[in-house]
């Protein structure tokens, strides 16, 4: 199985401004995750956090507080992965 692809520097600009989100709390766990990985990010992940990224951010809040886990067109393991690095404790 080949490893995703790397993401460029523009695909990864659009991005984090995607990510961009209303709520605090949520800002502070993408913060996280794009120091953590954001210099490996690859295709696979970004796909992970953009599907995460059309939640409300009360529904993302709670998933990233595992309140609640991935249910229907979110249980995939791009998705499970990106909540698995965000959920990680600093």
């Amino acid at each position: 199985m080949q490893a995703a692809a790397l993401l460029d520097e523009r695909s990864m600009s659009k991005l984090r401004w995607r990510c961009r989100r209303g709520l605090l709390e949520n800002d502070l766990f993408i913060e996280r995750y794009f120091e953590r990985h954001g210099a490996t990010l690859n295709v696979d992940q970004a796909q992970g956090l953009l599907a995460l990224m059309d939640l409300s951010d009360n529904d993302l809040l709670d998933l990233l507080l595992a309140r609640q886990e991935p249910t229907g067109d979110l249980e995939r393991d791009d998705v499970r992965q990106v909540l698995r690095d965000m959920r990680a404790p600093a």
